[in-house]
């Protein structure tokens, strides 16, 4: 995106300060910058985009594992039952010996706990790794509620979000070769409905990238990241 866009999309509030104005317009100046100089070094632009307005919050010490979120999820996405297409993922810690066969949650004691963990997109903020790592630009802000969301009619089903997501939030369906993503319902997440015992709630946004992820090796170049971000965050 180029600056005078970003900025022109920006909504400031009225007591945005001069100086916070200067703050602002520096930070994007300098990513302006680090675009132009990926661009001549044949690396793609990098992608920014303001936070989700609202996140997903899970309790997994209420949760009955009884699925009918991701029964939700799909129903209303897809108009089917489909878990695998599910947005919110349900696991739960079982290890099965001292071996293991999850890689996630993390294992708790040779057999695991047992606890079912519901896990759901971070909506990440700037950098956004699935945004970032698509060659075609599918994945975008949606106007209403500040959640990624994925454009199917840009999609070309490289899977790359999903090697890219570090907490392996992107699902593919391999009947249309199409990449989705939470992109909360519009502002209604019809997980949160369907949650019997109120272990899904819709809150304002915050930042959850510093969970564990599911893996530490995915393919979004984190050493580059880290570079390119080192110009706008110290």
């Amino acid at each position: 995106m180029e600056l005078k866009d970003f900025l022109s999309k920006l909504s400031l509030p009225q007591d945005f300060t001069r100086r916070g104005f200067l703050k602002a317009t520096s930070v994007m100046a300098a990513v302006g910058m680090m675009n132009q100089a990926r661009a001549k070094s044949g690396v793609s632009t990098y992608i920014v985009l303001e936070s989700a307005k609202g996140i997903l919050i899970c309790d997994p010490n209420l949760c009955v594992a009884c699925h009918r979120c991701e029964l939700a999820c799909t129903e209303f996405n897809e108009g089917k039952v489909d878990p695998h297409l599910a947005r919110i993922k349900i696991t739960r810690n079982v290890m099965f010996g001292s071996e293991g066969s999850n890689a996630f949650p993390p294992k708790k004691g040779i057999w695991g706990d047992g606890i079912v963990v519901q896990d759901t997109c971070r909506q990440c903020p700037h950098p956004v790794p699935c945004a970032n790592a698509c060659p075609q630009g599918a994945i975008t802000v949606d106007p209403k509620t500040g959640a990624r969301r994925v454009n199917k009619d840009l999609c070309i089903g490289c899977h790359l979000c999903e090697k890219a997501c570090p907490w392996g939030m992107m699902t593919f369906d391999v009947e249309e070769q199409k990449a989705s993503k939470c992109f909360l319902c519009d502002g209604d997440p019809k997980c949160v409905k369907a949650c019997p015992a109120a272990a899904i709630r819709f809150v304002p946004w915050v930042d959850r990238t510093g969970d564990e992820p599911r893996r530490t090796h995915h393919g979004y170049l984190p050493q580059e990241n880290r570079d390119q971000c080192a110009i706008c965050h110290r």
